[in-house]
């Protein structure tokens, strides 16, 4: 698996409307394109504005190319999402998954202390 991280600063006025162009336009391209495995939306806010990490996974780097195209390292960026932007990353970081945890649900108590 590889995850495929890209980092951006929004305007403080923007984030919000950055995070619905995530949800409804982004995320689901992407979860129509073979070999997606997943996205993260991690956010901070930061003096300037709030800065974005977008982490998505994938099964593989030909995936990502039917995403990003050719060259894998551009970063995909519409242009409604460089005016929500203060700076943005041009290029992506790649890392291969070399292990991923996951927490199981805890067993439901069904006994009851009186």
């Amino acid at each position: 698996m590889i995850s495929r991280q890209w980092r951006g600063l929004a305007r403080p006025e923007r984030a919000r409307d950055y995070e619905e162009h995530l949800r409804t336009e982004t995320f689901p391209a992407l979860h129509r394109l073979s070999g997606f495995e997943g996205a993260s939306i991690l956010r901070r806010s930061v003096a300037d504005g709030v800065e974005f990490l977008i982490v998505t996974e994938w099964a593989s780097l030909e995936s990502i190319r039917a995403f990003a195209g050719a060259n894998v390292e551009t970063a995909v960026v519409p242009e409604n999402v460089i005016a929500m932007m203060i700076e943005y990353d041009r290029v992506v970081r790649h890392y291969e998954v070399v292990e991923r945890q996951q927490v199981r649900p805890m067993a439901t108590n069904t006994r009851h202390n009186t």
